[in-house]
């Protein structure tokens, strides 16, 4: 039973940061003023929305309570503060903010991953959500680049 315990705990753990991501995501597709990155960004929110149903169904088949709610981390606030000042400045600030919530999803991911105590279904679920946090990570890692290359 801890087994499965500490599983719903790291899963659920995954569901609050991809929560904050979607959120995240929409909060810059309102403000960004490229239609593309709007589009992009809103994309990126409902993959991130998808994610979240998926290892919220995984907590539910083992018996948990699923997560429905992002986080109350100093951290994670920060970051969307942090994007929400930069906002006003302009696509390629957004992009900068957003690319580095990028790096902290996808290093969270990444640590879960690592979690021996994890049993291949979960690792399952995990591995799957994390696809779309690499995949986003990357597009907006280049996107990043490519305003550097413009400036």
């Amino acid at each position: 039973m801890a087994h499965s315990e500490h599983e719903l705990r790291v899963v659920n753990s995954l569901i609050e940061t991809t929560i904050d991501s979607v959120h995240g995501y929409r909060e810059a597709a309102s403000e960004a003023q490229n239609p593309a990155l709007r589009a992009a960004f809103e994309r990126r929110a409902s993959e991130r929305q998808a994610s979240v149903a998926a290892l919220q169904a995984f907590v539910v088949s083992q018996g948990g309570k699923p997560e429905d709610d992002g986080t109350v981390l100093a951290s994670a606030h920060r970051v969307f503060v942090d994007l929400r000042a930069s906002l006003s400045k302009g696509d390629d600030a957004v992009v900068k903010e957003v690319e580095r919530g990028e790096d902290h999803i996808k290093n969270k991911y990444e640590e879960a991953l690592k979690d021996l105590e994890l049993s291949p279904a979960a690792r399952d679920a995990i591995d799957k959500a994390y696809a779309s946090v690499k995949q986003g990570h990357d597009e907006m890692s280049r996107l990043k680049h490519g305003f550097e290359a413009l400036g």
